[in-house]
């Protein structure tokens, strides 16, 4: 374990250890223990958690640069207790140089990020960091840079004699750790504005909407690696980051059989805290939805007990902003006796919230519900521009699943009518009793709130393009549409 030195080697450089049992500089607060959830399931391990390496910046801000400082140091110490900063306010006397330790006692990755520049760096569940804050001299802003956390409440004031932070000066937010305006973004300039016209770009591949039938065997057996993938793109000609299981926006759809076993294995690559919650299994939340550090993994196995497709996604907070950055998928569960089709569609409409072109997930957005686009499996407008296929005369089972987070979807096919409708665990229509068969019932749309799901099925009468959407018609137009091409 490496020693925290008593003073740092230069401005802004941070040294990291394991927070249990790491020796301490001179006059920093004693360290809290984990928080009950971080205690109860073990997340830190002594000496094996490290800070997950960032680019360290050096100070500059107005507070540092050039200002005489009294000589003196202080040294604080900063914790984590659920989505804040213990203490979130740090008073020093003007002219003294500040160093701060942030020991991460709580369940997920998180960073410090001063306005100016100086940081911590990513910093694991459990471990420590410690870092030159520069002279201060006025108030300085810090926040956990992590999208969705600053949003949260991870914002840490520091006062010189007592005087109050209120913003970030302007020659301080000019460098623009916060992201821009305050978006909770980790990029930097204005959002990515979508051009709804814009073609598939060249070398994607839409998300292959194609449903397999439920493989044999009753033990199936997934590893969901966790990827963070830049410049993915989300339709309309823009590039996200997006956070994914597999790589991919969704997730894989797994699929299975009543009685049937799930085991899987979530493999955390990403650089921050992940986590998993299958919605298709009955346990216990515990150990298997807890946040697992970069390097981590962990088991998660259930049986499924009923049928009907069942979302999963991260589990860590702020949960919108994980699912709204991709973090998502189904888990289909097929009903006793389900009958066979000539073509199996899975379509899960999401949110997206759009960062600057290339960036992350716009938090502020998230807490809005106010999305830029809205998609089936992942990008916007995909499936219109490379339709679904079909032939005349076939029967057409669509599994549909909101993912939201925040958003109902109405599922309608312009020029068909259902006459089979499945929803969370029930035959509303046809199905093996042929409910409805007597009065002649068909169904125009199947609602849906977000993490509801169901099917639907309709025969295809003609050749002709068949608009796939959801009715709430401001998000079909950012996206939520597809065209089902139906050609002999």
């Amino acid at each position: 374990m490496t020693d925290v030195p008593d003073k740092p080697s230069a401005p802004g450089a941070p040294t990291a250890t394991g927070a249990p049992g790491s020796s301490r500089a001179a006059g920093a607060l004693p360290a809290r223990a984990l928080d009950r959830r971080g205690a109860i399931l073990g997340v830190a391990t002594a000496g094996a958690a490290a800070v997950v390496g960032t680019a360290i910046h050096a100070w500059n801000g107005a507070s540092h640069g050039g200002a005489t400082g009294s000589g003196r140091t202080t040294e604080a110490t900063v914790t984590v207790k659920g989505m804040r900063f213990v203490p979130d306010t740090i008073d020093v006397a003007s002219g003294d140089r500040l160093v701060i330790t942030l020991e991460n006692t709580g369940d997920q990755v998180h960073d410090l990020v001063l306005a100016g520049g100086a940081t911590t760096g990513r910093v694991a569940a459990g471990a420590s960091a410690r870092f030159d804050a520069g002279v201060i001299t006025g108030p300085v802003e810090g926040w956990c840079s992590i999208a969705g956390h600053r949003a949260q409440g991870m914002v840490l004031r520091i006062t010189a004699d007592g005087r109050a932070t209120g913003v970030a000066q302007p020659s301080q937010a000019a460098t623009g750790h916060g992201g821009h305006g305050g978006h909770g973004a980790a990029s930097d300039g204005p959002s990515a504005t979508p051009n709804r016209e814009a073609p598939l770009p060249e070398g994607f591949t839409p998300f292959d909407a194609a449903l397999a039938p439920a493989p044999a065997g009753t033990v199936h057996q997934h590893t969901l690696t966790v990827t963070e993938v830049p410049s993915a793109y989300v339709g309309a000609g823009v590039t996200q980051t997006r956070w994914t299981f597999n790589g991919t926006a969704p997730g894989p759809v797994l699929r299975g059989k009543v009685g049937d076993t799930f085991e899987i294995t979530l493999v955390n690559n990403g650089s921050m805290s992940h986590s998993i919650d299958f919605h298709a299994g009955i346990v216990s939340p515990d150990a298997v939805m807890r946040s697992i550090n970069p390097g981590e993994s962990l088991v998660y196995s259930f049986t499924a007990e009923h049928a009907g497709i069942w979302l999963y996604h991260c589990s860590t907070a702020p949960m919108s902003v994980h699912l709204a950055s991709g973090m998502h998928g189904a888990v289909i569960i097929d009903p006793d006796g389900l009958a066979g089709v000539d073509r199996e569609y899975v379509l899960i409409q999401s949110e997206i919230y759009l960062g600057p072109e290339g960036g992350v997930t716009d938090a502020d957005k998230v807490a809005a519900k106010a999305p830029d686009l809205m998609c089936f499996n992942g990008a916007a407008f995909q499936y219109a521009l490379q339709p679904l296929k079909a032939r005349p005369g076939e029967r057409v089972r669509f599994w549909v699943m909101d993912a939201g987070p925040s958003l109902p979807t109405s599922f309608h096919v312009v020029g068909l009518q259902f006459d089979t409708v499945f929803f969370e665990g029930a035959y509303q229509l046809g199905g093996p009793d042929g409910v409805g068969r007597s009065w002649r019932g068909g169904s125009q749309a199947l609602g849906l709130q977000p993490a509801q799901g169901g099917f639907v099925e309709a025969v295809v009468p003609a050749v002709g393009s068949y608009a796939v959407v959801t009715h709430a018609f401001a998000d079909m137009e950012k996206g939520a549409m597809a065209i089902l091409k139906a050609s002999e």
